[in-house]
């Protein structure tokens, strides 16, 4: 995929900040010595953590460097570095391990957190939050606009771009012999937004990025054409013209 812009990602950023405020709310730890935020993006998340734990060595990790110039632009005082977080083999010396919205776009994810739990001293924390959207009508249209029309061969591989995932039960079986506690919940949001352009804008950032990057200008815009239209028979305006987005994550705080 073409790399991330921060820009319009940050257009969302209170949308996009309220589940890194929740997440960081229900961690069990005051002061943390090392904490890492783990697919930090443009720095958003980051700058909570910065708030929660101004004494805290702090840094960032992310693959996209637009982002991490975004980041170290914002927070110039914070040590941002570019890596994977699929392969980052971890710090033994974290207090906390921290991931707003990152682990849903990891292959075999669950293997990523069991090899970073295991790797945690005791005491110690992961904390993340994922997008459990694709059964919503906002990313089900997006599969089912790509099957058809001049973009369909183009896109044959772009739903298998993010992680499906998986239910409370089964985290919790994976993940909990590796940990001498588990927290695990699940919230709806619900985005109130300009339209369905509004939807548009907001997913093409992140979940829609996988069926837009492959189109040249003229099929990109054909499906985003189609996939505007397949959306609003989904979610009919309210009375003042806004539409509401149902947003549900998943999070999970494990400590060691």
């Amino acid at each position: 995929m073409e790399d991330w812009r921060p820009e319009d990602y940050l257009r969302f950023s209170d949308e996009r900040s309220r589940p890194a405020r929740d997440l960081l709310a229900r961690i069990p730890l005051k002061a943390p010595e090392l904490v890492y935020d783990l697919g930090c993006g443009p720095g958003n998340s980051t700058a909570l953590l910065r708030e929660a734990y101004p004494r805290a060595k702090l840094v960032g990790l992310d693959n996209s460097p637009t982002m991490l110039a975004r980041a170290r632009k914002d927070l110039p005082q914070v040590k941002f570095r570019e890596a994977d977080i699929a392969t980052w083999p971890g710090d033994p010396n974290a207090d906390l391990l921290y991931a707003n919205a990152s682990f849903q776009w990891v292959p075999d994810h669950v293997s990523v957190l069991l090899r970073l739990l295991r790797g945690l001293k005791a005491g110690g924390v992961l904390a993340l939050q994922m997008p459990d959207n694709l059964a919503e009508p906002s990313h089900r249209l997006m599969r089912e606009t790509a099957k058809s029309g001049p973009f369909a061969k183009a896109l044959r591989h772009a739903a298998g771009s993010r992680e499906v995932i998986r239910t409370p039960n089964e985290y919790y079986t994976l993940l909990k012999p590796h940990c001498r506690s588990l927290d695990i919940w699940h919230t709806a949001y619900y985005h109130i937004l300009d339209g369905v352009q509004g939807i548009v804008d907001f997913v093409s950032t992140t979940g829609l990025r996988p069926f837009l990057d492959p189109l040249d200008d003229t099929t990109r815009g054909q499906f985003v054409d189609a996939y505007r239209a397949n959306l609003a028979k989904a979610y009919p305006a309210v009375p003042d013209g806004k539409v509401i987005l149902r947003f549900p994550r998943l999070f999970l705080v494990a400590q060691v």
